[in-house]
């Protein structure tokens, strides 16, 4: 699987890896991952949803943390970025039409790779992106996923002055005249990384500086800013999984966990969530910054150890 994923120093391939491409309704290629368990018990599979601008080396190392827990890990990059399709010529811009397809995609990778290739019973880890589109497809999940870890869902921008409904008709508007791939937020990326005291995500600088490694080693991986469409899409989004009668809906017992430092997603808007859920349960992890499996081994470790009491079967894990 060389040709297929890319390493970089500090940031190995797991063991037992497969993986390739599918292709999407639209004609989309989707890459993915298949990672087997390297110990025993055998536990099931974990489906591994990333957040936006994320691809799946960044998260060799939480594989390796499930393979050594008797997970199989099956992972996908989103259409629109890591090694997936890119949807708009300008590869730099995150752009999706809708949320709906990314479940889409997430629903044909289960039923193309997941449920033929690996074995159950199966569970979802979604972060962030991942964990909304989680959400929007658990309805046909229910049959499929015993239970899911959501961590710091992006329901909505901290200290936002405007409802996520105004952001989503402000957006509505600018995609009507035909604008919806402008950038909605920070622009291309820039040549140099943010310096590790300036960013948002993780108080670890060895894992930021080994994540923004790969993205300099391997710069086709790398995304810009999310585009208007892309906003719009996101806000509808946390709308629909907001609807009471959405959540009324949920039947899936889910573990939501959210950062207490977080600076990307709004964590009084995870909280609230997961206070409305019938089947949900909240965690915080005081300190922590949104990227938690990014982040150092104080906040990450409780983490774990919350997946390990709320999947069964892990409670022994080593």
């Amino acid at each position: 699987m060389t040709d297929l994923f890319h390493q970089t120093e500090g940031n190995p391939q797991p063991e037992n890896a497969a993986g390739g491409f599918f292709t999407t309704h639209d004609g989309k290629n989707i890459r993915y991952g298949v990672f087997g368990a390297v110990a025993r018990p055998l536990q099931g599979t974990v489906v591994l949803l990333t957040g936006r601008n994320e691809c799946i080396e960044k998260y060799f190392e939480t594989i390796r943390n499930l393979a050594d827990r008797g997970f199989s890990v099956a992972v996908l990059d989103w259409r629109g970025q890591g090694g997936s399709s890119r949807l708009l010529r300008d590869p730099q811009r995150g752009y999706v039409r809708s949320f709906r397809d990314y479940t889409r995609d997430l629903e044909q990778f289960f039923g193309e790779i997941v449920l033929p290739d690996c074995r159950g019973p199966y569970y979802i880890l979604a972060h962030s992106t991942g964990a909304v589109i989680a959400l929007l497809a658990s309805p046909s999940m229910v049959n499929r996923v015993r239970r899911m870890v959501l961590i710091a869902p992006f329901l909505a921008v901290p200290d936002l002055p405007v409802s996520i409904t105004t952001v989503r008709r402000v957006c509505a508007v600018f995609c009507t005249l035909g604008l919806g791939w402008l950038y909605a937020a920070l622009g291309p990326r820039p040549k140099l990384p943010t310096p590790f005291e300036t960013n948002k995500v993780t108080s670890d600088p060895e894992r930021y500086r080994r994540n923004t490694g790969i993205y300099k080693a391997w710069p086709q991986l790398a995304l810009g800013g999310p585009t208007i469409r892309w906003l719009k899409a996101a806000a509808e989004a946390s709308d629909a999984i907001s609807d009471p009668d959405f959540m009324a809906g949920i039947q899936m017992p889910m573990l939501i966990v959210a950062a207490g430092a977080d600076q990307v997603v709004s964590t009084k808007a995870v909280e609230s969530y997961a206070r409305r859920l019938r089947v949900g349960s909240l965690l915080m992890i005081d300190g922590a910054h949104h990227e938690i499996l990014q982040e150092r081994d104080l906040f990450r470790e409780q983490l774990l150890a919350a997946f390990d009491a709320f999947i069964p079967g892990t409670g022994d894990a080593i």
